[in-house]
């Protein structure tokens, strides 16, 4: 017999299948960081010069990450920075967002921001600590 796709997905080892998950939100926003980044730019804080510069450089760091998540190298560090680099998105971007959103649904979509990228940095940080005793 045939096995299901669901048997062929049990086959792949937790740990590797987690990393592959955790990696494609990074991957196709990192990409979208190329791809869009002038729309994106209006989501740089206006206190922060550079502009477009940043959504750049953020995506460099989020396919960074997911390059060394998928790879097990430097995992510790990469994804220590990754939870820093969410949680600066959720202080700067997402919260001050949320308090000046002028509609019920700017608020709501802050909010969901604000706890997905509160949610990915805590996998983050754990990825961080499963990789903490390996080279």
């Amino acid at each position: 017999t045939h096995a299901t796709p669901y048997e062929y997905l049990m086959k792949i080892p937790a740990l590797l299948l987690g990393r592959i998950l955790f990696s494609i939100p990074f991957l196709a926003i990192g990409l979208m960081h190329f791809t869009g980044a002038e729309q994106m730019s209006g989501s740089v804080p206006s206190w922060l010069p550079g502009g477009v510069f940043w959504i750049y450089l953020t995506g460099v760091t989020e396919l960074g990450a997911v390059a060394s998540i998928l790879t097990g190298k430097y995992t510790k560090t990469v994804a220590q920075l990754l939870a820093l680099q969410l949680l600066i998105y959720v202080c700067a971007i997402h919260i001050p967002g949320l308090l000046s959103a002028s509609s019920e649904a700017l608020k709501q979509m802050f909010m969901m921001n604000i706890l997905k990228d509160l949610g990915l940095a805590g996998g983050a940080l754990l990825i961080s600590h499963i990789y903490a005793d390996r080279p």
